[in-house]
C-alpha cells in the first residue's frame, strides 16, 4: 500500500476515523484496532484529557511506573516515582538508596534557579547607539511586561537581569537581548517566551520611533524570540560521603580502599574520555529522567541542557566528580535542572500529579534535589557493578523475565528458568538453551515441563 497517500486533512478526522485510518496499513487491522483500543483509558473523560495533551492521538503508549522507598536526602525519607522501561534502574537506584540510607544518605543542595531567555535580532546601524539607548530600552521591558510579571514578582520570582549582547562577530549586525528569569514553582517556558515576544515589540517600535536614529537604522528584524533550554545557573548538587572503612566490602573481595580507588579511576576515565562520558552521564539521566517523565516534566529539555553543560569547556565531559582522600569516600553530582511543580503537564495528568503527592507536594527546589539524588543513585550503582562484578551480572538477571517472556516461555518454564539462573549467567543464548533443553527433558533433576506452543528463536 502506498504509505504517503490517504492523509489529507488526516487532523481534521475524529479519532475513531484517524484509528481506523491507521490500521489500514497493518496486516491485521482488525487485530491492530483492537489492541490500539486496548490502551484506551477505561475512563473516557480521563481519556479525552490525555488526547489533548498531544496531537493526532490514537491510543496512550504505557511505561511502567515504578517506586523507590527509603531514599534519605537532607535526612528526609522519601518514595520516589520512576517512569522507566528498564527494570534494572529501578533496582540499582533502590539498591544505592539503601546503601547510602545508613551513610548519611544523598545530601543534596540547590545552586541557582536562574532561566535564560533570548531576543535575537539584526540591526545595521552604529552599536554604539543602540547601547546608548539601552537603559531606557531596558525600562521600557519591564514597564511593558508589567501584566505578565505582575503574578510571578508576587510569588518571589520575575525577571532578574537584561542584556544586550553583542553578536556581530558572528553575523553582521546580529544582537541578542539575554534575559534572566526566576519562575520559582513553575519550569517557566510559556511565561519567559510571553516576555520575550513583548521586548521584541518594544524594541522594534522603540528603534522605530526614538530621537537619535538615522532613517536607516529604523529598520530592525527580530529573527527569534525564545527561551534558552541552556541553563547553567538553575542548578542542583547531590553529595554522597562517608570514611572510606565504612563502605565495607565488595564482591570478589574487594576491600573498601581498593573500591575507593578503582570507582576514583573510572570517575576519571569519564572526566577525559568523551566515549565513556557519553554512557556514564547516559546512566545519571536513567534516573534523572524516569524522575522527570513521572512527575509531568519535560525530559528532553533537561537532557539537552546537562549534555550542553557536560561539553562546557569544549569537550564532554562526566557530570560528577571525585573528591575522596585517602580517608574520606566523597562523590560530588552536579547538574543543571530546570523543573517545575506547577502548570504544563504537572497537574493536569492524573499521574504526575499523584507522583507530587507521592513526594509530598515539593517545591520545584526539592523535586530538583530528589531527581538529582535519584541521578546519583543510578550513576553510583552503575559504577560500583562496573568496577566489581561488572555490569552484565546484574542487569541480565534483571532482564531474564524480559527474556523469557521474548522466547514465549510458559509460567511453569519462567518458575524454574528463575530458580536455575540464581546460579548461572544469563545471556539469550543461555536462556534459550535452558528452554530447549527443558523442553526435551535434559536437565537432570528438573522434570520436563508440560508441552507448550511457544517458539524459542534467538533474535
Amino acid at each position: 500500500m502506498n504509505t504517503t497517500s490517504g492523509f489529507e486533512g488526516f487532523s481534521k478526522l475524529s479519532k475513531e476515523e484517524k484509528l481506523r485510518r491507521v490500521c489500514q496499513y497493518f496486516t491485521d487491522p482488525d487485530q491492530a484496532e483492537k489492541e490500539f483500543r486496548s490502551f484506551w483509558h477505561r475512563d473516557s473523560a480521563v481519556q479525552k484529557q490525555l488526547d489533548e495533551f498531544s496531537e493526532n492521538t490514537i491510543t496512550n503508549f504505557y511505561f511502567p511506573y515504578g517506586v523507590v522507598p527509603n531514599v534519605l536526602i537532607n535526612g528526609k525519607s522519601y518514595i520516589v516515582p520512576m517512569v522507566i522501561e528498564e527494570s534494572s534502574v529501578v533496582a540499582a537506584a533502590a539498591k544505592s538508596a539503601k546503601f547510602w540510607s545508613t551513610r548519611g544518605g544523598f545530601k543534596t543542595r540547590v545552586l541557582g534557579m536562574e532561566k535564560i531567555g533570548q531576543v535575537h535580532f539584526i540591526w545595521k546601524g552604529e552599536k554604539q547607539k543602540l547601547y546608548n539607548h539601552f537603559a531606557e530600552i531596558k525600562k521600557q521591558f519591564l514597564v511593558g511586561t508589567r501584566h505578565i510579571t505582575s503574578n510571578m514578582e508576587k510569588r518571589g520570582g520575575g525577571i532578574l537581569s537584561i542584556e544586550l549582547v553583542d553578536m556581530t562577530h558572528h553575523e553582521p549586525g546580529y544582537y541578542q537581548v539575554k534575559a534572566t528569569f526566576d519562575t520559582c514553582d513553575s519550569m517557566g517556558a510559556n511565561f519567559i517566551n510571553s516576555c520575550l515576544e513583548e521586548f521584541a515589540l518594544i524594541l522594534k517600535d522603540y528603534v522605530a520611533e526614538a530621537e537619535g536614529f538615522e532613517p536607516h537604522e529604523r529598520d530592525l528584524t527580530v529573527i527569534m524570540s525564545i527561551l534558552s533550554n541552556y541553563t547553567p545557573h538553575c542548578k542542583v548538587e547531590c553529595v554522597v560521603e562517608c570514611p572510606i572503612e565504612d563502605l565495607g566490602s565488595f564482591d570478589g573481595g574487594l576491600s573498601a580502599q581498593e573500591f575507593a580507588r578503582k570507582f576514583a579511576l573510572a570517575v576519571k576515565v569519564a572526566q577525559v574520555d568523551p566515549h565513556r562520558a557519553t554512557t556514564h552521564n547516559k546512566g545519571i539521566y536513567n534516573g534523572i529522567d524516569a524522575v522527570v517523565l513521572a512527575t509531568g516534566n519535560d525530559f528532553r529539555a533537561v537532557e539537552a541542557c546537562g549534555h550542553t553543560y557536560a561539553a562546557r569547556d569544549g569537550q564532554y565531559r562526566s557530570l560528577s566528580r571525585i573528591e575522596s582522600t585517602d580517608t574520606m569516600f566523597r562523590y560530588v553530582l552536579e547538574v543543571p535542572l530546570a523543573l517545575g511543580v506547577v502548570g504544563g503537564l504537572t497537574r493536569l495528568h492524573p499521574m504526575a500529579r499523584r507522583s507530587l503527592e507521592l513526594l509530598g507536594h515539593p517545591t520545584a527546589a526539592e523535586l530538583m534535589q530528589v531527581a538529582v539524588a535519584i541521578g546519583m543513585a543510578n550513576n553510583f550503582g552503575a559504577l560500583k557493578s562496573l568496577v566489581t562484578t561488572g555490569i552484565q551480572k546484574g542487569h541480565m538477571k534483571m532482564h531474564l523475565l524480559n527474556i523469557l517472556n521474548h522466547f514465549e516461555a510458559t509460567e511453569e518454564e519462567k518458575s524454574l528458568a528463575i530458580e536455575y539462573f540464581k546460579h548461572n549467567k544469563v545471556s539469550f543464548y543461555a536462556v534459550r538453551s535452558f528452554l530447549l533443553a527443558l523442553r526435551e527433558g535434559l536437565i537432570p533433576g528438573i522434570p520436563t515441563p508440560k508441552p507448550v506452543t511457544g517458539k524459542v528463536e534467538l533474535s
